[in-house]
Protein backbone atom coordinates (compact mmCIF):
# COMPACT_ATOMS: atom_id res chain seq x y z
CA UNK A 1 0.00 0.00 0.00
CA UNK A 2 2.79 2.39 0.96
CA UNK A 3 4.59 1.71 -2.32
CA UNK A 4 1.35 2.30 -4.24
CA UNK A 5 0.77 5.63 -2.49
CA UNK A 6 4.38 6.68 -3.11
CA UNK A 7 4.13 5.88 -6.84
CA UNK A 8 0.80 7.74 -7.05
CA UNK A 9 2.32 10.84 -5.41
CA UNK A 10 5.34 10.69 -7.70
CA UNK A 11 3.04 10.40 -10.72
CA UNK A 12 0.98 13.37 -9.49
CA UNK A 13 4.14 15.47 -9.09
CA UNK A 14 5.25 14.57 -12.61
CA UNK A 15 1.84 15.53 -14.02
CA UNK A 16 1.91 18.86 -12.17
CA UNK A 17 5.44 19.52 -13.42
CA UNK A 18 4.40 18.80 -17.01
CA UNK A 19 1.35 21.04 -16.63
CA UNK A 20 3.56 23.91 -15.36
CA UNK A 21 5.97 23.44 -18.28
CA UNK A 22 3.06 23.49 -20.76
CA UNK A 23 1.69 26.70 -19.24
CA UNK A 24 5.13 28.32 -19.44
CA UNK A 25 5.48 27.23 -23.07
CA UNK A 26 2.09 28.76 -23.93
CA UNK A 27 2.94 32.03 -22.17
CA UNK A 28 6.27 32.25 -23.94
CA UNK A 29 9.40 33.83 -22.47
CA UNK A 30 8.92 36.35 -19.67
CA UNK A 31 9.94 39.99 -19.77
CA UNK A 32 13.44 39.39 -18.37
CA UNK A 33 13.99 36.43 -20.71
CA UNK A 34 12.96 38.60 -23.67
CA UNK A 35 15.30 41.39 -22.52
CA UNK A 36 18.11 38.87 -22.29
CA UNK A 37 17.44 37.65 -25.83
CA UNK A 38 17.31 41.21 -27.17
CA UNK A 39 20.55 42.08 -25.37
CA UNK A 40 22.33 38.98 -26.72
CA UNK A 41 21.15 39.68 -30.29
CA UNK A 42 22.19 43.33 -30.06
CA UNK A 43 25.60 42.50 -28.62
CA UNK A 44 26.34 40.23 -31.59
CA UNK A 45 25.86 43.16 -33.97
CA UNK A 46 27.07 45.91 -31.61
CA UNK A 47 29.82 44.70 -29.21
CA UNK A 48 30.03 48.16 -27.57
CA UNK A 49 26.47 48.03 -26.23
CA UNK A 50 27.50 47.00 -22.64
CA UNK A 51 29.80 50.02 -22.32
CA UNK A 52 27.26 52.38 -23.86
CA UNK A 53 24.52 51.20 -21.50
CA UNK A 54 26.84 51.43 -18.49
CA UNK A 55 27.87 54.97 -19.52
CA UNK A 56 24.23 56.05 -19.82
CA UNK A 57 23.27 54.44 -16.50
CA UNK A 58 26.13 55.81 -14.41
CA UNK A 59 26.09 59.14 -16.25
CA UNK A 60 22.44 59.64 -15.32
CA UNK A 61 23.12 58.77 -11.68
CA UNK A 62 26.08 61.14 -11.59
CA UNK A 63 24.02 64.03 -12.95
CA UNK A 64 21.27 63.53 -10.36
CA UNK A 65 23.82 63.05 -7.59
CA UNK A 66 25.48 66.37 -8.45
CA UNK A 67 22.09 68.11 -8.49
CA UNK A 68 21.32 66.55 -5.09
CA UNK A 69 24.64 67.74 -3.65
CA UNK A 70 23.97 71.27 -4.89
CA UNK A 71 20.51 71.21 -3.29
CA UNK A 72 21.81 69.47 -0.17
CA UNK A 73 19.47 66.51 -0.74
CA UNK A 74 21.67 63.93 -2.48
CA UNK A 75 19.88 60.83 -1.13
CA UNK A 76 16.52 61.77 -2.69
CA UNK A 77 18.08 62.63 -6.03
CA UNK A 78 20.15 59.44 -5.96
CA UNK A 79 16.96 57.41 -5.48
CA UNK A 80 15.42 59.25 -8.44
CA UNK A 81 18.52 58.85 -10.60
CA UNK A 82 18.84 55.06 -10.27
CA UNK A 83 15.48 54.10 -11.88
CA UNK A 84 15.89 56.83 -14.49
CA UNK A 85 19.36 55.50 -15.28
CA UNK A 86 17.88 52.04 -15.84
CA UNK A 87 15.11 53.52 -18.01
CA UNK A 88 17.53 55.48 -20.21
CA UNK A 89 19.83 52.45 -20.56
CA UNK A 90 16.89 50.28 -21.68
CA UNK A 91 15.83 52.98 -24.18
CA UNK A 92 19.34 52.96 -25.64
CA UNK A 93 19.23 49.15 -25.85
CA UNK A 94 15.87 49.33 -27.63
CA UNK A 95 17.17 51.71 -30.31
CA UNK A 96 20.38 49.75 -30.81
CA UNK A 97 18.39 46.50 -30.95
CA UNK A 98 16.25 47.90 -33.77
CA UNK A 99 19.36 48.81 -35.76
CA UNK A 100 20.85 45.37 -35.08
CA UNK A 101 17.64 43.67 -36.23
CA UNK A 102 17.69 45.60 -39.52
CA UNK A 103 21.37 44.72 -39.97
CA UNK A 104 20.49 41.02 -39.62
CA UNK A 105 17.72 41.35 -42.22
CA UNK A 106 20.03 42.77 -44.90
CA UNK A 107 20.34 40.44 -47.86
CA UNK A 108 17.58 38.08 -46.73
CA UNK A 109 14.52 37.50 -48.95
CA UNK A 110 11.36 38.94 -47.43
CA UNK A 111 13.27 41.58 -45.44
CA UNK A 112 10.86 44.32 -46.50
CA UNK A 113 7.94 42.40 -45.03
CA UNK A 114 9.80 42.06 -41.74
CA UNK A 115 10.50 45.81 -41.78
CA UNK A 116 6.81 46.52 -42.38
CA UNK A 117 5.96 44.60 -39.21
CA UNK A 118 7.48 47.49 -37.21
CA UNK A 119 4.76 49.84 -38.49
CA UNK A 120 2.56 51.24 -35.78
CA UNK A 121 -1.16 51.94 -35.88
CA UNK A 122 -2.72 53.38 -38.98
CA UNK A 123 -1.53 50.78 -41.49
CA UNK A 124 -2.89 47.51 -42.85
CA UNK A 125 -0.20 45.37 -44.48
CA UNK A 126 0.15 41.87 -45.88
CA UNK A 127 2.51 39.42 -44.16
CA UNK A 128 3.13 37.69 -47.51
CA UNK A 129 4.24 39.37 -50.75
CA UNK A 130 1.45 40.20 -53.19
CA UNK A 131 3.71 39.59 -56.19
CA UNK A 132 6.98 37.75 -56.87
CA UNK A 133 9.08 36.38 -59.73
CA UNK A 134 11.64 33.64 -60.30
CA UNK A 135 14.50 36.00 -59.42
CA UNK A 136 13.08 36.32 -55.87
CA UNK A 137 12.07 39.93 -56.48
CA UNK A 138 8.97 40.59 -54.39
CA UNK A 139 6.36 43.27 -53.81
CA UNK A 140 4.69 43.86 -50.45
CA UNK A 141 1.54 45.93 -50.00
CA UNK A 142 0.52 48.28 -47.20
CA UNK A 143 -2.66 50.33 -47.04
CA UNK A 144 -2.83 53.49 -44.95
CA UNK A 145 -4.10 57.02 -45.05
CA UNK A 146 -1.59 57.89 -47.84
CA UNK A 147 -3.32 55.22 -49.97
CA UNK A 148 -1.74 52.02 -51.29
CA UNK A 149 2.02 51.67 -50.80
CA UNK A 150 3.93 49.00 -52.73
CA UNK A 151 7.27 48.11 -51.17
CA UNK A 152 9.65 46.26 -53.48
CA UNK A 153 12.75 44.11 -53.13
CA UNK A 154 15.10 43.72 -56.05
CA UNK A 155 16.64 45.87 -58.79
CA UNK A 156 14.26 48.65 -59.81
CA UNK A 157 14.34 47.79 -63.51
CA UNK A 158 13.62 44.12 -62.92
CA UNK A 159 10.88 44.54 -60.33
CA UNK A 160 9.11 47.23 -62.35
CA UNK A 161 7.07 44.64 -64.30
CA UNK A 162 5.57 43.32 -61.06
CA UNK A 163 4.78 46.84 -59.91
CA UNK A 164 3.03 47.79 -63.15
CA UNK A 165 0.90 44.64 -62.97
CA UNK A 166 -0.17 45.49 -59.41
CA UNK A 167 -0.90 49.11 -60.35
CA UNK A 168 -3.11 47.96 -63.24
CA UNK A 169 -5.06 45.71 -60.87
CA UNK A 170 -5.70 48.51 -58.36
CA UNK A 171 -6.64 50.97 -61.11
CA UNK A 172 -9.60 48.67 -61.87
CA UNK A 173 -10.57 47.95 -58.25
CA UNK A 174 -10.00 51.34 -56.59
CA UNK A 175 -9.19 53.80 -59.40
CA UNK A 176 -9.26 56.95 -57.25
CA UNK A 177 -6.83 55.68 -54.58
CA UNK A 178 -3.21 56.83 -55.02
CA UNK A 179 -0.51 54.15 -55.32
CA UNK A 180 3.01 54.93 -54.08
CA UNK A 181 6.02 52.72 -54.85
CA UNK A 182 8.99 52.50 -52.48
CA UNK A 183 12.03 50.56 -53.70
CA UNK A 184 14.14 49.26 -50.81
CA UNK A 185 17.90 48.92 -51.06
CA UNK A 186 21.11 50.93 -50.99
CA UNK A 187 21.23 52.17 -54.58
CA UNK A 188 20.40 55.72 -55.61
CA UNK A 189 16.67 56.39 -55.36
CA UNK A 190 16.11 53.45 -53.04
CA UNK A 191 15.17 53.54 -49.35
CA UNK A 192 17.13 51.65 -46.69
CA UNK A 193 15.18 49.24 -44.49
CA UNK A 194 15.78 51.23 -41.32
CA UNK A 195 14.23 54.30 -43.01
CA UNK A 196 11.27 52.46 -44.56
CA UNK A 197 8.60 53.03 -41.89
CA UNK A 198 9.74 56.64 -41.36
CA UNK A 199 9.45 57.29 -45.11
CA UNK A 200 5.97 55.75 -45.23
CA UNK A 201 4.73 57.75 -42.24
CA UNK A 202 5.87 60.98 -43.92
CA UNK A 203 3.73 60.38 -47.01
CA UNK A 204 0.88 62.92 -47.41
CA UNK A 205 -2.48 61.74 -46.09
CA UNK A 206 -5.09 61.24 -48.82
CA UNK A 207 -7.71 59.02 -47.15
CA UNK A 208 -9.67 59.05 -43.92
CA UNK A 209 -9.48 56.11 -41.52
CA UNK A 210 -12.88 54.88 -42.73
CA UNK A 211 -11.89 55.13 -46.41
CA UNK A 212 -8.64 53.29 -45.67
CA UNK A 213 -10.54 50.32 -44.19
CA UNK A 214 -13.04 50.35 -47.07
CA UNK A 215 -10.19 50.14 -49.59
CA UNK A 216 -8.54 47.28 -47.66
CA UNK A 217 -11.82 45.35 -47.42
CA UNK A 218 -12.57 45.81 -51.13
CA UNK A 219 -9.12 44.60 -52.20
CA UNK A 220 -9.27 41.68 -49.78
CA UNK A 221 -12.73 40.55 -50.88
CA UNK A 222 -11.88 40.74 -54.59
CA UNK A 223 -8.59 38.89 -54.01
CA UNK A 224 -10.47 36.06 -52.27
CA UNK A 225 -12.99 36.00 -55.15
CA UNK A 226 -10.19 35.72 -57.72
CA UNK A 227 -8.54 32.91 -55.73
CA UNK A 228 -11.83 30.99 -55.75
CA UNK A 229 -12.16 31.44 -59.51
CA UNK A 230 -8.58 30.25 -60.04
CA UNK A 231 -9.36 27.11 -58.03
CA UNK A 232 -12.22 26.18 -60.42
CA UNK A 233 -11.03 23.97 -63.35
CA UNK A 234 -10.91 25.70 -66.73
CA UNK A 235 -13.95 25.15 -68.93
CA UNK A 236 -16.43 25.18 -66.03
CA UNK A 237 -18.80 28.10 -65.72
CA UNK A 238 -19.24 28.83 -61.97
CA UNK A 239 -22.63 30.49 -62.68
CA UNK A 240 -23.99 27.22 -64.14
CA UNK A 241 -22.67 24.86 -61.49
CA UNK A 242 -25.34 22.74 -59.76
CA UNK A 243 -25.14 21.08 -56.35
CA UNK A 244 -24.58 17.32 -56.13
CA UNK A 245 -28.00 16.20 -54.85
CA UNK A 246 -26.86 12.62 -54.25
CA UNK A 247 -24.07 13.85 -52.00
CA UNK A 248 -26.54 16.02 -50.09
CA UNK A 249 -28.80 13.07 -49.23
Amino acid sequence: MAESRGSTRAQTREEKKKAREERRAKRGPGMFAQMKQVYAMTREQDPNIPWIMALVFFGTILVFLLIGLLLNNWITFLLIGIPLGILFAVMVLSRRAEKAAFAQLEGQPGRSGAALSTLRRGWIFEQQPVAANKSQDVVFRAIGRPGIVLVTEGPTGRVNALVQKEKLKYSKIVPTVPVTVINTGHAEGQVELKQLTKTMNKLPKKLTQQEMHQVANRIDSLSKHNNMLNAIPKGIDPMRMRPDRKGMR
